[in-house]
């Protein structure tokens, strides 16, 4: 017997089903205002919207729950998708001012954070933070394999583009 693992690459199934779910929330008001009003990862679960997701993309793999309702808690909160730049390097730039949109010590406290229920709180406002627009691979990517090693290279992105925030 074959297990595999969700990989959430840019060309996986995975992340089609991703981008067309995500896509199908612009025309489904409702599930979109039910997930924003979402405190905590439990209430995602909840959503008939995160159960129609686990669905779609529970046939390419083993699904992690808790990072599954992290990704449609977060989702649900981008307006555009910005492909090109990380999400750590979206964090870093974009100022008017030439400043970074996250101060330093936000992304520092950012990068402490271990569980997936705090993480959703954070990168929800990092989000409102970045105006919406955001790129949706990236963020999908990290959380849901919210590591060390993610961490690193969030903090790699994000001090290549911002290293008077150090």
């Amino acid at each position: 017997m074959s297990f595999s693992y969700l990989r959430f690459d840019i060309d996986s199934p995975e992340f089609k089903a991703l981008t067309d779910w995500w896509r199908e929330l612009e025309n489904n008001r409702g599930d979109r205002a039910v997930l924003r009003r979402c405190r905590s990862l439990t209430e995602v679960v909840f959503s008939p919207a995160y159960h129609r997701l686990r669905w779609a993309v529970s046939r390419f793999g083993s699904v992690d729950d808790n990072g599954l309702a992290l990704i449609v808690g977060l989702a649900a909160r981008i307006k555009s998708n910005s492909e090109g730049s990380s999400i750590a390097e979206q964090m870093a730039t974009g100022k008017s001012d030439g400043s970074a949109r996250v101060s330093g010590l936000r992304f520092r406290r950012l990068l402490k954070v271990q569980e997936k229920d705090d993480l959703f709180t954070a990168m929800a406002r990092i989000i409102a933070l970045l105006g919406g627009t955001t790129n949706l691979q990236s963020l999908v990517q990290s959380v849901y394999f919210w590591n060390d090693r993610t961490r690193k290279q969030w903090a790699f992105d994000y001090y290549s583009r911002a290293p008077e925030e150090a």
